[in-house]
């Protein structure tokens, strides 16, 4: 505010200035209001006030130095000043009440959002997890992406998904789909009965919309629900109507493999047996990396969609949330320039971190031997560091679909990375 206040200052040191030079004739006491409205534009009552005093004084001084103390030409100009400068004072003093509301309001709102849209712990078990969140509302937190962890027993659950639709409409179903695994997440041995309990719950709340939304039959949500058991070596996985996940394997980058994906919530049937269950390797050191179509259906001015998996053997994998948020802003941004909607995009990686010197010592223990030698400490494994970034695209001129341009709002990529890693994001060629 310093800097700002510097203007309405200098233009009353300026009027009260050139009203010395100016004929007698010509009086510049009334341009002096110039100043408190000035001030007013960007700074608060209590200083727009004090401007205001200040301008009424040097019009005091002005106007006696232009003869006219005894003049009636004073009570006009003093009055004119007075009178702008409260009606100045007073729409300053409404517009710092709507700002402190609005300011109680977005964080009433936040907070709302956080408790919807609960961040996901860095470490659940043997696991290390990370997750990135872009909604597609300005100023939103939560949207029609959706993901969830639950650490049930010796085994971690994850959801994640996404509403059809987009923006603030969306959370009222992926509220309720949150809920339910919340709920159920700890309640069914398998993942098909799960997957059979969250198509149950989103009916229910279908059914419930009919009146009031006519589109409810039209709504659904894709999902995919990941199960990860402490004590064993794979990953079982749920896919309804959701991209298949990214597994690095070593160097070895690949889609999982999912074999008969059933159709989305609120679309499937509501028993187990209607959801397939795939079952993969997933050994120490192996990551997977969920992601929503915000990602997969990113297309540039030509329409083609972002490679996903030919930019992921690209990355670094040091960071890899932070090199898919960079290689799809230089998709559809710097690259582009022609992105046609800013959607939601939601990413969370998973990675099996290797056992503990203690873990393996118990499960293989070395014989005893008479002949003593010198112990080498094996190094702690890399504790987890959470280093969170914010990535923005400079705003370009997007051309939509109705053919005009506009300048969109440059959305702010909310990046958290893991484990022990340094953000070196790699771009796509």
């Amino acid at each position: 505010m310093r800097g700002h206040a510097a203007p309405p200052f200098l233009l009353i040191a300026a009027i009260t200035s050139g009203a010395s030079f100016a004929p007698l004739a010509v009086h510049l006491s009334p341009l002096l209001v110039a100043a408190p409205t000035c001030m007013a534009t960007f700074a608060r009552t209590r200083f727009t006030a004090v401007v205001a005093l200040m301008a009424a004084a040097a019009v005091l001084l002005v106007d006696s130095h232009d003869g006219l103390l005894h003049s009636p030409l004073l009570p006009i100009h003093m009055g004119a000043v007075l009178l702008v400068s409260a009606f100045v004072v007073a729409s300053r003093a409404l517009h710092d009440g709507d700002l402190r509301e609005l300011a109680q309001v977005r964080a009433v709102s936040e907070a709302a959002q956080r408790v919807l849209l609960r961040p996901i712990p860095p470490e659940l078990g043997p696991f290390r997890i990370a997750s990135m969140y872009r909604a597609a509302a300005a100023h939103a937190l939560a949207g029609g992406d959706l993901y969830a962890a639950a650490h049930t027993g010796h085994t971690t659950r994850i959801l994640i998904g996404d509403v059809r639709g987009k923006g603030l409409p969306a959370i009222d179903d992926a509220s309720v789909v949150l809920g339910a695994f919340r709920e159920t997440a700890q309640q069914y041995r398998t993942l098909p009965e799960l997957a059979a309990s969250l198509e149950r719950s989103v009916r229910r709340h279908l059914r419930g919309l009919t009146r009031i939304a006519p589109d409810s039959s039209e709504r659904f949500v894709t999902a995919l629900l990941l199960e990860l058991p402490d004590d064993e070596e794979i990953a079982r996985v749920v896919s309804c109507g959701h991209p298949p996940p990214l597994l690095r394997q070593g160097s070895r980058l690949t889609l999982l493999p999912v074999t008969r994906p059933a159709p989305p919530l609120g679309l499937a049937a509501d028993t187990p047996n209607a959801f397939c269950l795939d079952t993969v390797a997933f050994r120490p050191g192996d990551t997977l990396l969920l992601y929503t179509d915000g990602l997969a259906e990113a297309r540039d001015c030509a329409g083609d969609f972002f490679p996903v998996l030919d930019c992921a053997r690209t990355w670094t994998w040091d960071c890899p949330v932070a090199s898919y948020s960079t290689s799809a802003s230089m998709w559809t941004g710097t690259r582009a320039r022609t992105s046609r909607t800013t959607w939601p995009l939601s990413l969370s990686i998973i990675q099996r971190t290797p056992p503990t010197p203690d873990k393996r010592q118990r499960e293989h223990p070395q014989p005893e031997s008479s002949h003593a030698c010198a112990k080498t400490p094996t190094p702690a494994p890399p504790t987890m560091r959470i280093v969170s970034q914010a990535l923005r695209i400079a705003p370009e001129e997007i051309d939509d679909r109705d053919g005009h341009v506009r300048t969109p709002p440059a959305p702010a990529l909310e990046c958290i990375c893991s484990p022990s890693i340094s953000l070196r994001p790699a771009h796509c060629n």
